[in-house]
């Protein structure tokens, strides 16, 4: 298991990248994923601003959308801490049980009709092509 970096023993460097976790978050926690990339901080540094950049930061997609397509990737990737972790995010933007259950009918059926198209090798039709 990893060691688990909590504020009160980060370095100085680390706590900068937890307050501005804080900020930007709206909140005093610091989940155990942060904690755990704290062990390398540039791997920490560099994931929070991407992180913060593609799920914070302006674009057409809104924040519950944001959320909805993580789940789905996660659910895909088997990721648990990610689909709890994001599945709340989701839960604290507006999303009801209704909603999470048609994103898994349709990560469901994705993933299947995907490994369908490439166990059968299905050329795409030109019509698809852009």
């Amino acid at each position: 298991m990893t060691n688990l970096i909590e504020y009160k023993d980060a370095s100085v460097e680390v706590r900068k990248i937890y307050d501005d976790i804080r900020a930007i978050r709206q909140t005093e926690y610091i989940n155990n994923f942060w904690k755990a990339l704290a062990n390398h901080p540039p791997t920490l540094q560099r994931t929070w601003d991407t992180l913060k950049e593609v799920m914070a930061g302006p674009g057409e997609i809104d924040p519950l959308m944001r959320e909805l397509i993580y789940i789905a990737v996660s659910v895909t990737n088997g990721c648990e801490y990610c689909i709890a972790s994001h599945t709340a995010a989701a839960r604290a933007k507006g999303m009801t049980d209704q909603v999470f259950s048609e994103l898994m009918a349709i990560t469901g059926i994705a993933n299947m009709t995907n490994r369908l198209a490439n166990g059968y090798q299905i050329p795409i039709d030109e019509q698809f092509k852009s």
